[in-house]
């Protein structure tokens, strides 16, 4: 069921139920975060494997304070710039948060969505809502309400209908470590922004450890293949036209080809990729095709999306 009522969207995740909520990212599967059953339907209806852990969301920087513990003053600093908003900190928990949450890691990655019916719903609730991306795990992430229906809409309770999500990628996932900033995921605010905002080195991580969201090899999977190409022109010409082309501005063009802008707005770009991606899957053709991406900016992000999105 599909609705905008905050109040049933909060009394049924108080009975232990599963409720799909907005953000500005993408719609997340929200559960009570202190309920072991909860988070248990969680990964079940995601087919979402366990040592992959969540995010917990809370209405402000403060109601996570009970949460986590030996917050770096940098940390705080960053909090106070972008909460609410698309990053996330990973800290270490408090033995508030159940292990099942964190994959039995001793941190937690918080943070404070930017929606405003999702903050209203957080302000009725006495405890924390994890939500990973409200799909199946591993397949395009949703940007709509309508997106959530398709995908899980008949296993879980409600579908608080908030609207497109306006950034259209998950949220950044940061730690200070050794006095460093290392981005864990790119998502919605940039290395660029980060570094703007700190004194602190800004370094993108290199390791395999799985210890955020998001550090699956293959993710965010089109149902058909989808491959990246050094220049769409000089692909199309070759005679692969069997494909549907994600087009970032008006300098490609076809009858199977979506704009997810036409001048190259990295922003726009972002905002209506996952939603291109599931419409390019609904196209008669065999295969996706899309240009590399410019890596500055939110631009990481889209790329870091696309790799994972067509990897084999």
């Amino acid at each position: 069921m599909i609705g905008k009522d905050v109040a049933l969207a909060a009394s049924l995740l108080q009975e232990g139920k599963l409720v799909a909520i907005p953000t500005e990212t993408v719609y997340g599967l929200g559960a009570n975060a202190l309920d072991t059953h909860a988070i248990s339907s969680i990964y079940s209806v995601k087919n979402r494997p366990t040592f992959n852990p969540l995010i917990l969301h809370f209405s402000s920087w403060e109601a996570a304070q009970p949460y986590v513990q030996d917050v770096p003053k940098e940390i705080a600093e960053l909090a106070a710039i972008f909460c609410p908003g698309s990053l996330s900190f990973l800290l270490p928990k408090t033995d508030l948060v159940p292990d099942i949450v964190t994959a039995g890691s001793d941190k937690v990655v918080v943070r404070v969505p930017n929606h405003p019916l999702t903050l209203d719903l957080l302000s009725h609730l006495d405890f924390p809502l994890a939500a990973p991306s409200a799909n199946v795990s591993n397949t395009v992430s949703p940007t709509t309400a309508e997106h959530v229906e398709l995908s899980i809409g008949p296993n879980i309770s409600y579908i608080l209908d908030g609207g497109n999500s306006n950034v259209g990628l998950e949220s950044t996932i940061m730690e200070c470590v050794n006095g460093e900033i290392i981005i864990l995921r790119e998502g919605g605010v940039s290395k660029e922004e980060l570094a703007a905002n700190t004194e602190l080195a800004v370094k993108s991580y290199s390791g395999n450890t799985i210890s955020t969201p998001g550090q699956l090899g293959k993710h965010y999977a089109t149902r058909k293949p989808l491959v990246i190409v050094k220049d769409l022109k000089t692909y199309l010409a070759s005679g692969k036209v069997d494909c549907t082309v994600l087009a970032f501005d008006e300098s490609v063009e076809g009858e199977n080809c979506i704009y997810l802008s036409r001048s190259y707005d990295l922003n726009e770009i972002a905002s209506n990729l996952f939603a291109a991606m599931r419409l390019a899957d609904t196209h008669t053709t065999s295969h996706i095709a899309v240009a590399q991406i410019k890596e500055e900016g939110i631009g990481r992000a889209i790329a870091d999306r696309l790799r994972r999105a067509s990897t084999k």
